[in-house]
C-alpha cells in the first residue's frame, strides 16, 4: 500500500498515512495531533523495486 504524506494547515504538524488508494480516493485526512481536517497532501519521492538486475 502507498504511503501518502500530509501537512496540517492548523498546526503545521507533517504526518504520513498508509492507505489503500481507494481509501485515499473516499476518505479524507484528519491531523493526528490537533484533529483539523485542514490538511493537504504533500508531494513526496517513492523507489520501485523490480526482479530484473541492470
Amino acid at each position: 500500500m502507498p504511503t501518502y504524506e500530509y501537512r496540517c494547515e492548523g498546526c503545521g504538524k507533517e504526518f504520513s498515512a498508509i492507505l489503500s488508494i481507494d481509501e485515499h480516493d473516499r476518505e479524507a485526512q484528519r491531523c493526528p495531533e490537533c484533529k483539523s481536517n485542514k490538511v493537504v497532501q504533500l508531494l513526496s519521492v517513492f523507489t520501485a523495486q523490480t526482479s530484473r538486475k541492470s
